[in-house]
């Protein structure tokens, strides 16, 4: 009953503080959005942030269930009282066991139907020996007519999946720029956090994470192109593989060149074409010195006083049971 008792009390935590934290997030992002997007020097930094800022519930929430609702349980609450639960944190440690599983769920589902789809694509396909590329550091695959023009797919071994039609209407250069947008999904692992998205999904989290996937698409943009000249590759390559309609869809864990809706794709294109070459990028020691001294003075505010938080976290926890 102890040990029923403790993993109540700690997926109630987590439920409230995930929740509380998720509301936030989904009500603050838009507001944030346009001072982290001025602050930040590259796209690449803002689709970071956005990534970060989108994930923090759950980590917050797990640090406080980890490092304070569970140790405080453990140590103080005394093992021979057969104290009964109550129905709201029975409730809640089943609402938060609900969404952990539910994330799980999607995670596996999703990962099953790319595995599925990268297997078809698989089955009809060769490996692409001629690269535009010098120094081809992904293997890139030659596919069907049918697949999706150009698409990186795959998180333990990513590959680059290049349809026949696309090889078709690009030119050398185009290829190549479009590569480069390819293998920087790769280099940033942005399958690997569109899965770590999917574990963690939440309701209400579709339209931040819809602007993560564009800002995602600008930051390979940026980084697939050093001059005007392939910015104008870029877009022209953009402007071609539109008109190109896959018969198969994209996986779900990949980074399509094109899996993003017609608006979001036209603002690629004038970004591209009216393409500046980017500031120097600026290093704010001293910003980053407040920070590290900041969280130095956190980190040391929680070592002196762990004590007296457990004992506040725990009263806390009992208000709850009640």
């Amino acid at each position: 009953m102890f040990a029923l008792r403790g993993i109540a009390i700690s997926f109630s935590v987590f439920f409230i503080v995930y929740s509380s934290l998720s509301l936030s997030v989904c009500l603050m992002w838009q507001k944030l959005r346009t001072s982290a997007s001025r602050q930040t020097s590259s796209s690449g930094s803002f689709a970071d942030w956005l990534f970060a800022f989108r994930i923090a519930p759950f980590f917050g929430a797990t640090f406080i269930t980890l490092a304070l609702t569970l140790p405080s349980f453990l140590l103080l609450e005394p093992h021979s009282v057969d104290e009964p639960l109550g129905y709201a944190p029975l409730t809640m440690s089943l609402a938060g066991m609900l969404l952990l599983l539910i994330g799980i769920c999607s995670a596996a589902t999703a990962w099953m139907r790319t595995s599925k789809t990268i297997a078809a694509w698989a089955s009809h396909a060769r490996v692409m020996e001629r690269l535009p590329d010098s120094k081809p550091s992904v293997p890139v695959r030659l596919t069907s007519a049918s697949a999706p023009p150009l698409t990186a797919a795959g998180i333990l071994r990513p590959q680059v999946w290049l349809s026949s039609a696309a090889q078709f209407v690009l030119t050398e250069r185009e290829l190549h720029c479009a590569l480069l947008h390819e293998k920087a999904h790769i280099r940033r692992r942005d399958n690997l956090k569109k899965l770590i998205l999917r574990l963690l999904a939440f309701p209400g989290m579709a339209p931040m994470e819809s602007a993560w996937r564009e800002a995602c698409e600008i930051s390979a943009d940026d980084a697939a192109v050093s001059c005007a000249s392939e910015a104008l590759d870029l877009a022209a390559a953009l402007i071609k593989l539109s008109r190109l309609a896959p018969l198969q869809p994209p996986a779900e864990l990949s980074t399509a060149f094109l899996h993003s809706p017609a608006a979001s794709v036209n603002a690629r294109v004038e970004r591209l074409i009216a393409w500046q070459p980017p500031p120097r990028p600026q290093t704010n020691r001293k910003s980053l010195a407040y920070t590290l001294c900041a969280l130095a003075a956190v980190l040391a505010t929680v070592a002196i006083t762990y004590s007296q938080l457990l004992i506040r976290v725990h009263a806390a926890t009992e208000w709850l049971v009640r």
